[in-house]
């Protein structure tokens, strides 16, 4: 097992958040990096004690890698913003990833320099050693659980793609335009690249429902389960819902005179299609209507050596 410490504004919110996380194992809410020792939550409030609210987190990292629980901790939180998050300012509210493993800092570091790039700036996220780290008082241990109509700085569909969330967007990166080029057929750069839309019925992938999982085919990231796809009959590939929330990007598209939802890849950021809120009801009313050039398919025998093993139990036989 292995420990990091993650503030992030109040700790209730982000306690109750954490927790929700697959590979979390405990949660306890403190105290850290400020100048005395054991301090009290008033102290730490109106004294100016330095301490931030903070969460201690052990997870499983066979589980839940460091870089992946990382990048879900940035869902949480405004990443820019200094000591403020939601309505809560002071310093106690401020953002910081705390280790006791010297051997974490090169993972915390390069996921802070890769937010940074996908910001365009430096994020204010403090990073150092944890100091004088106490328990907070026993009343703000898993407060939302004991008081769920509590205040909490976030929102609730933060949590719901925190517990739902399957795929590390760390492991997957986007190539060059040169590279892509080499790789994509004229179709599917078109579709990915330039949000075009291949022929209705044109994709051998719209009457295809062998049990595997669809990948973006610019960087692999895994975006539906076979399991979730259905024949609606529009022509293109369809799916009630993403494989993890949070693999797909949600944006308005207003061409062709029209307002649609587009949807696209989360670390790609290649067009895929649309969603509609006319799919099957007894699957949530969903319709992701996908381009099959923007896919790739994995078959459920080769999903393991592939390097998708971890999502075998998505994949339902027909």
């Amino acid at each position: 097992m292995a420990e990091i410490y993650l503030a992030g504004g109040c700790f209730w919110g982000v306690e109750k958040y954490l927790a929700s996380i697959r590979g979390v194992l405990d949660t306890e809410t403190g105290y850290a990096n400020g100048k005395t020792e054991n301090p009290t939550y008033e102290q730490v409030c109106r004294l100016g004690t330095g301490h931030a609210e903070t969460v201690r987190v052990v997870y499983d990292p066979a589980v839940l890698p460091l870089d992946f629980l990382l990048e879900l901790y940035y869902e949480a939180v405004d990443p820019l913003s200094v000591n403020r998050q939601g309505n809560d300012r002071g310093t106690q509210y401020r953002t910081g990833i705390y280790y006791t493993d010297e051997g974490d800092l090169p993972v915390i570091a390069a996921s802070l320099e890769a937010l940074g790039r996908r910001l365009g700036r430096t994020p204010a996220i403090e990073c150092a050693p944890l100091t004088n780290y106490c328990r907070a008082e026993e009343y703000h241990q898993k407060y939302l659980d004991k008081n769920p109509g509590g205040y909490c700085h976030l929102k609730s569909d933060t949590f719901r793609k925190a517990a739902q969330a399957r795929v590390n967007p760390a492991a997957y990166q986007k190539p060059d335009d040169g590279a892509l080029r080499r790789t994509l057929t004229p179709l599917a750069w078109d579709v990915t690249q330039n949000a075009q839309t291949e022929a209705p019925f044109s994709s051998p992938l719209d009457k295809h429902f062998e049990p595997g999982i669809y990948v973006d085919i610019t960087t692999g990231e895994p975006l539906f389960a076979s399991s979730d796809k259905f024949d609606s009959g529009c022509g293109w590939p369809a799916f009630s819902k993403p494989i993890d929330p949070a693999v797909v990007r949600e944006k308005t598209d207003l061409s062709h005179f029209r307002v649609r939802t587009e949807v696209r890849s989360r670390a790609g950021d290649a067009h895929l299609g649309h969603v509609f809120n006319d799919g099957p009801s007894d699957r949530g009313g969903l319709r992701y209507c996908i381009n099959g050039a923007a896919l790739r398919f994995v078959p459920k025998e080769r999903m393991r050596e592939e390097g998708y093993g971890d999502l075998l139990d998505l994949v339902e036989e027909p």
